[in-house]
């Protein structure tokens, strides 16, 4: 089966760093687009980050440009969320996510154009 397994969430200070990991198997995603969210306790799921399939394009949603760097590894099938000057509004469940094969730019910063999506990880900013 299709499955995407998010880790590298932790505890850490604000202004401090980490970087997200997402393995996924069950089949080859080199042809879709793939995509960071996050979701706190009592809010919605937003778009945080996302790569392209082609690997020539990324997205950032406002709130972490500059701060955030989304990258992606064809051979290990996986996508990574490196986070730097980390805010304690940036605390969330993180969460990558698959879409359709062939990308798509219509929804690339939107959860329906994505199809898979992992289990989540826990990011948590102290101040």
């Amino acid at each position: 089966q299709v499955q995407l397994v998010e880790s590298g969430g932790g505890l850490v200070q604000a202004g401090g760093s980490l970087r997200l990991s997402c393995a996924a198997s069950g089949r080859t995603f080199s042809s879709s687009n793939m995509g960071w969210f996050r979701q706190a306790p009592g809010k919605e799921r937003e778009f945080v980050a996302a790569i392209t399939w082609s690997g020539g394009g990324t997205v950032y949603a406002d709130s972490v440009k500059g701060r955030f760097t989304v990258s992606r590894d064809y051979a290990k099938n996986a996508v990574y969320l490196q986070m730097n000057s980390l805010k304690p509004e940036d605390t969330a469940v993180y969460y990558c996510a698959a879409g359709p094969e062939g990308g798509g730019g219509r929804y690339t910063s939107r959860a329906r154009g994505y199809d898979y999506w992992g289990q989540g990880t826990q990011v948590t900013v102290s101040s």
